[in-house]
């Protein structure tokens, strides 16, 4: 579904928000948690942990912290996790290990297949607020096909800062409307848009767990809109 005033040749490169939308954040931390801590309602802390996410950004947007990494924030949200759930006594060891469950994460199971037709004809390329280190593991262990990984680490700037949206077009030498963001959250998109980029919702319903759908209505604006990355290809005609 797109909308008539957009030509999928238009665009030269696919930029992708990563958790929710490429990788299942919740399922893979939920899973890890239960197997190596079978006390701990995985399904729970995966939740709790995520929701530390825009607050301890927001502490670096607002100047209370200097520019600090996605992988550092998280620690700082762990800290704060692990005596409401018992888990007080890890070693410095298991909590590193814990924390570096974000690198581990798992793709959708159409994300691979999807990511490589969009290749043939874009180039792609990771736009998440995750540091590079993180996305690169992350893709090695996946298998993500990556033509490039950006990151805010790059810029310096978490997104929706519109120093990301318009760094991706910066760095491929674009107009913003060369670039198309792919994003399973409409405010990521919404952003993007503002800065003049192409965008393309993908319908992820279970991001939160099977236990919390979420609504994947279509929103006006969205130049796509796509059940996932393999019928986003279809309709790039990849």
């Amino acid at each position: 579904m797109h909308t008539s005033s957009f030509a999928p040749d238009s665009v030269k490169v696919l930029a992708f928000d990563i958790f929710g939308t490429v990788v299942d954040w919740h399922g893979s931390i939920a899973r890890e948690v239960q197997a190596l801590y079978p006390k701990v309602d995985g399904d729970a802390f995966a939740l709790a942990w995520r929701a530390g996410y825009k607050p301890a950004m927001q502490r670096v947007m607002s100047g209370e912290l200097g520019w600090t990494l996605i992988d550092d924030l998280h620690r700082m949200i762990l800290e704060g996790l692990l005596p409401e759930f018992g888990l007080t006594h890890l070693s410095e060891a298991e909590r590193q290990h814990l924390n570096r469950v974000w690198h581990r994460l798992s793709a959708w199971p159409d994300s691979v297949t999807g990511l490589t037709r969009l290749k043939r004809k874009y180039t792609i390329s990771s736009l998440s607020n995750g540091n590079i280190g993180l996305l690169t593991n992350m893709a090695k262990r996946a298998s993500l096909p990556w033509d490039c990984v950006l990151s805010a680490e790059v810029f310096r700037a978490y997104k929706p800062d519109p120093a990301t949206y318009l760094g991706v077009a910066k760095v491929f030498d674009l107009a913003p409307s060369q670039v198309m963001l792919v994003a399973a959250h409409h405010d990521d998109l919404a952003g993007a848009r503002a800065c003049g980029l192409r965008t393309a919702y993908i319908e992820r319903p279970l991001e939160m767990g099977a236990a919390h759908p979420k609504d994947v209505s279509p929103q006006a604006g969205n130049d796509l809109h796509a059940a996932d990355l393999n019928a986003l290809a279809d309709q790039l005609g990849c």
